[in-house]
């Protein structure tokens, strides 16, 4: 029926413009309600007058949005030269030798690290592999190689591998394979993603496979 089939047409049209609007007002909400408790806590220990000038810039929507994005700016760049490296050392050591606090701080910064460092290979490389059984194939992501003792008990070249669940890819599989059964896919990290997010409905852009060049017979 047209009906129908306008119907779906119009959905697939505002679907997506409707999910990141959401999303972003989901972003909004949260980092304001955070400014909001800190403006609230600040307020209480403070006189009347500026109490009640904290209490207006409560009401600002997206203030707590701007502030913590110029927050985030302002320490990036205060901790790019020496005396901040030299600051955030110190933090750094100050949370180490709190307990409980230093194996939850101490895990996070490691993921962070690897996971933001400009000159790692956590989810640089899309990947082919079997899973979950030989013969089946799913998209996955290189997210490093074993190391320690985890490399001393594995007999030859492994890679640690990232297998994400569909639709939500923040979900998913931690593996150890060796590097000899995965296939290093071309397609960016993106179109890998949009792959696994649209269940294979999205298909990436075609690559070339690279042909080895034929040596010159004599």
């Amino acid at each position: 029926m047209p009906f129908k089939k306008y119907l779906l047409t119009g959905l697939m049209v505002w679907l997506p413009l409707a999910i990141t609007i959401w999303v972003l007002l989901w972003m909004i909400s949260v980092l304001d309600g955070l400014f909001g408790s800190f403006l609230s806590a600040l307020a209480a220990v403070t006189s009347d007058a500026t109490g009640a000038s904290l209490e207006r810039l409560h009401h600002i929507p997206g203030l707590g949005v701007v502030l913590v994005l110029g927050f985030m700016l302002v320490t990036g760049a205060l901790v790019s030269n020496v005396a901040g490296r030299w600051w955030l050392k110190h933090w750094n050591r100050l949370f180490t030798h709190i307990p409980v606090v230093k194996s939850i701080y101490n895990s996070v910064k490691k993921v962070s690290d690897t996971l933001f460092s400009s000159n790692g290979n956590a989810f640089r490389t899309a990947l082919l592999v079997q899973f979950p059984r030989p013969g089946s194939w799913t998209i996955a992501f290189q997210t490093g190689v074993p190391d320690g003792e985890v490399a001393q008990h594995l007999p030859g070249e492994f890679i640690s591998v990232y297998v994400p669940t569909t639709p939500n890819p923040t979900g998913g599989y931690f593996l150890l394979l060796p590097r000899a059964e995965v296939i290093e896919l071309h397609m960016s990290v993106d179109e890998a993603l949009t792959y696994v997010i649209s269940m294979g409905s999205v298909s990436p852009t075609a690559h070339p496979t690279p042909v080895a060049p034929v040596a010159p017979q004599s």
